[in-house]
């Protein structure tokens, strides 16, 4: 599975922002859902943490899709 770059301006992304930016969930709350389900996993981990705060190069696999936070330039 090709790994998407997600840009960042600031020091961290939450899991659950994280999911919402990128469009793989549609809302917040669908997010919370999906992570405390533990369907996200962070750098091969599974996740139950919507919180959970991801700086750049954390990686996090979610159904068919992997996304790398990256510092924005």
């Amino acid at each position: 599975m090709p790994t998407e770059l997600v840009r960042i301006h600031t020091d961290y992304i939450t899991l659950q922002d994280l999911l919402k930016l990128t469009g793989a969930v549609d809302t917040g709350g669908e997010a919370k859902v999906r992570v405390q389900n533990g369907e996200a996993s962070v750098n091969g981990e599974p996740c139950t943490q919507r919180g959970k705060k991801l700086r750049p190069g954390d990686t996090v696999s979610f159904r068919e899709r992997r996304f790398t936070v990256g510092h924005g330039t």
